[in-house]
């Protein structure tokens, strides 16, 4: 299965990406990052260096891809025209009353994409 995985905060906590990179290194999935900037800003370095060391404790060869744009639509994009089977995202989460709380990239990729989505719930 070709898994695409999407990075665009790099406050946002990473444990999405180890259990995507875990499942993939378990199942042999082919596993891709696309790390995200808004705007015509160039994501950090330091974002990219995150994703390649993670992808290579968890065993895989590293395939991170940076991209600069609207982030739900080049993910999307990325995802449809490389024919992936799901695009995974970290971002679900709580809000201190309990209610589901869902990044606004997240919602944008699960309204507009014809690939299958999965989101993580992180803490």
């Amino acid at each position: 299965m070709r898994v695409l995985y999407g990075l665009w905060d790099a406050d946002r906590p990473r444990r999405g990406l180890e259990l995507a990179a875990e499942r993939a290194a378990a199942t042999g999935d082919d596993l891709v990052v696309a790390v995200l900037a808004p705007g015509d800003r160039s994501p950090g370095e330091g974002l990219v260096a995150d994703a390649r060391e993670t992808l290579t404790a968890a065993g895989l060869e590293p395939d991170v891809r940076a991209l600069s744009g609207d982030p739900a639509g080049r993910l999307v994009a990325l995802a449809e025209r490389e024919g992936f089977d799901r695009i995974v995202l970290g971002g679900g989460g709580r809000s201190p009353m309990g209610k589901v709380e869902i990044d606004p990239v997240v919602q944008a990729v699960l309204m507009s994409s014809s690939v299958t989505v999965t989101v993580i719930r992180e803490p």
